[in-house]
C-alpha cells in the first residue's frame, strides 16, 4: 500500500491567515475588497490545480457549502485546464436526486476521461442544511445517505433498478451509460449513525487528523463494521500542512498564523463551532479546548487551525523530514489517502511538493507517478560561465 496524496481547492477564497475570509459574504457581497483575500476565480484556482498536478498530487478536494463555489461546476471547468489531475467532488446527499447524481457522475467521467472521485458530505450543521431546504435531523440525514448511496450504486449497474425506502421511491432508475471507471466514494463521519453507512458504502473512509492513537481507534471501528458487511474499506486522513526546510521555520510560520488571532475572534469561532451537531467537529474542539496552550497534541501535529476554522483543525508542522515521519506513522496504521491543504494553498502546495514528496519518494512510499511529479530525480545542471 503506497501513500496517495491529494491537495485542496479553496473555492471560497484563499489567503495568508486562518481567519475565515470568504469571497462571498453573508450579505451577498461578492468579491468585496478584503486585504489579503484571494478570490476563487477560475484563473487562481487553475494555478493551484496545475501546481498540484505538476507536483505529483493525485487529486484535489473541492468543498461544498454556502460560502464556496459549486463543486461540480468549478471542477468540470478546471478539468479543461489540467490533464491528469482528479477531482474529489464534495456534495450533499438529499439536495439532489440520487438517480440524477449517478447520471451526473457518469457524464463527468466521460467528459474528464475518468477523473472523478466523490466525497459524500452528509452534513453536521442543521442551519447550513436548512439554507438548502433540508430539515432532517442529524441521524435521519445519515439514514437518507444510506438509501441515497444504495440507489446510486444500483443505477450504475446499467439496468433498471427499483428502490422503495423511507426517503426515496425509485422505479426503474437507470444510468443508460454507466460511469467508467466507477468513481471511488470517500465518506466521513464519527457518529454512531455514520459508522454503518461508511461500512456499507465507502471505498475510502476519511477522518480528520486526530492523533494517531485516536485515528487507529476509528480505523479499527470502521474495519470491524465493514467486515460484518463482507466488505473491505480503505482509509484516508484530512490534514493541513506547514512544512519548511527547518523545523524552526515551520513553527515560526505556525506561530505567525496565531498572531493574527485575537481572543475575541477565537471565542466567537469556538462558540459558533460548538453549535455544530457533528461528532467529528466536537472531537476536533476537544483537541485544544479553545486554548492556545499545548497546541502540539502529538509530535509535529498542531491543533491551532481548529481554534477558528471548522472541519479539519490540525496541521502537520515541521521540517520536511519530520512531516514525512508523521505521514509514515499514519501510513503504518493503515492510512492510504492523505488529503492536505495549507494557507495560502498555492505556496503551501509547492512547500510540500518540493520538500516532503521527495522525502516520501526516497522512503519508497509513493508510486511512480507521484514520485516523478515531485521532480526529485531532476539532474543537477552546472553553469558553464555564460
Amino acid at each position: 500500500m503506497t501513500v496517495r496524496l491529494h491537495w485542496f481547492l479553496p473555492t471560497g477564497g484563499d489567503g495568508r491567515t486562518l481567519v475565515d475570509r470568504h469571497a462571498y459574504g453573508p450579505n451577498g457581497q461578492a468579491g468585496r475588497k478584503t486585504p489579503g483575500l484571494r478570490l476563487p476565480d477560475i484563473e487562481y484556482l487553475a494555478q493551484i490545480a496545475k501546481a498540484a498536478e505538476r507536483l505529483g498530487f493525485e487529486a484535489v478536494l473541492t468543498p461544498t457549502g454556502t460560502w464556496c463555489e459549486d463543486a461540480w461546476l468549478i471542477t468540470a471547468a478546471l478539468s479543461q485546464h489540467t490533464e491528469r489531475l482528479k477531482f474529489l467532488v464534495a456534495f450533499r446527499p438529499g439536495l439532489l436526486s440520487p438517480t440524477l447524481a449517478a447520471q451526473m457522475a457518469a457524464t463527468y467521467q466521460r467528459v474528464t476521461r475518468g477523473r472523478l472521485l466523490l466525497n459524500v458530505v452528509t452534513g453536521g450543521d442543521s442551519s447550513e442544511q436548512r439554507r438548502f431546504g433540508d430539515h432532517l435531523d442529524h441521524d435521519r440525514r445519515y439514514e437518507r445517505t444510506d438509501e441515497f448511496l444504495s440507489i446510486v450504486r444500483g443505477v450504475w449497474r446499467g439496468e433498471p433498478y427499483d428502490f422503495h425506502g423511507t426517503h426515496y421511491q425509485v422505479d426503474g432508475g437507470l444510468t443508460a451509460l454507466p460511469p467508467d471507471p466507477v468513481p471511488e466514494v470517500f465518506f466521513g463521519g464519527s457518529s454512531q449513525a455514520a459508522g454503518p453507512v461508511a461500512a456499507r458504502h465507502a471505498d475510502v473512509y476519511l477522518t480528520w487528523g486526530e492523533p494517531p492513537a485516536q485515528v487507529k481507534e476509528k480505523i479499527d471501528w470502521i474495519r470491524s463494521l465493514a467486515e460484518r458487511e463482507g466488505r473491505t474499506v480503505r482509509f484516508g486522513v484530512r490534514l493541513h500542512t506547514i512544512s519548511r526546510d527547518s523545523s524552526a521555520e515551520a513553527w515560526a510560520t505556525a506561530n505567525r498564523l496565531l498572531d493574527d488571532l485575537d481572543a475575541d475572534t477565537v471565542a466567537a469561532a469556538q462558540a459558533a463551532l460548538g453549535r455544530s451537531e457533528s461528532v467529528g467537529q466536537r472531537r476536533m474542539l476537544e483537541l485544544h479546548g479553545g486554548s492556545r496552550d499545548q497546541l502540539e497534541i502529538h509530535p509535529n501535529l498542531w491543533a491551532g487551525v481548529g481554534l477558528v476554522r471548522g472541519g479539519a483543525g490540525t496541521a502537520l508542522v515541521g521540517s520536511h523530514a519530520e512531516v514525512a515521519d508523521l505521514i509514515e506513522e499514519y501510513h503504518a496504521l493503515g492510512i492510504e489517502h492523505f488529503v492536505l491543504s495549507g494557507y495560502p494553498h498555492l505556496e503551501e502546495a509547492y512547500w510540500f511538493g518540493e520538500g516532503v514528496i521527495p522525502e516520501l519518494a526516497a522512503r519508497g512510499l509513493l508510486d511512480g507517478a507521484a514520485a516523478e511529479g515531485s521532480g526529485g530525480g531532476a539532474p543537477l545542471l552546472v553553469a558553464g560561465g555564460r
